[in-house]
């Protein structure tokens, strides 16, 4: 696995590409270290990873289960330590799952997903990080 990162600008902005795909990810600073909003922040980046590592497997277990999804979205909020560098310590993530989802297949793929499947969920962890979840189904 491979990815490259190039500076666009003369702050803090850049640009990130990988060969498996055509899109460009947009990536900035701080205000404090010269960002200018260009792009999201790299600590940002690492929840993103953690929620789609988790999303992708367990929309796709849903969908082997037969479960009617209409609409899903995660939300992912992280707590960082106070001294540098400011490394996540505890992470929470909300699954918002739409259409006719027993909750019982969805908490078990949920677990599998997030647990079993996702290898960035699996190097938080190594790491010390505190992740947690939960599911809210909507008819």
């Amino acid at each position: 696995m491979k990815v490259d990162l190039k500076r666009v600008n003369d702050a803090v902005h850049f640009e990130a590409s990988a060969p498996s795909s055509t899109v460009k990810v947009q990536i900035d600073g701080s205000p404090e270290i010269g960002g200018l909003g260009l792009g999201v922040r790299p600590m940002e980046m690492v929840l993103m990873a953690l929620a789609s590592c988790s999303s992708l497997d367990l929309v796709n277990i849903l969908k082997k289960q037969k479960q009617g999804i209409r609409d899903f979205s995660v939300s992912v909020e992280g707590e960082r330590r106070e001294q540098i560098p400011t490394i996540f310590t505890k992470i929470h993530m909300i699954f918002t799952l739409t259409g006719d989802i027993h909750r019982e297949k969805a908490e078990r793929a949920a677990e599998l997903a997030v647990k079993k499947y996702c290898s960035v969920h699996d190097m938080l962890v190594a790491g010390g990080v505190e992740i947690t979840y939960s599911i809210s189904i909507n008819p």
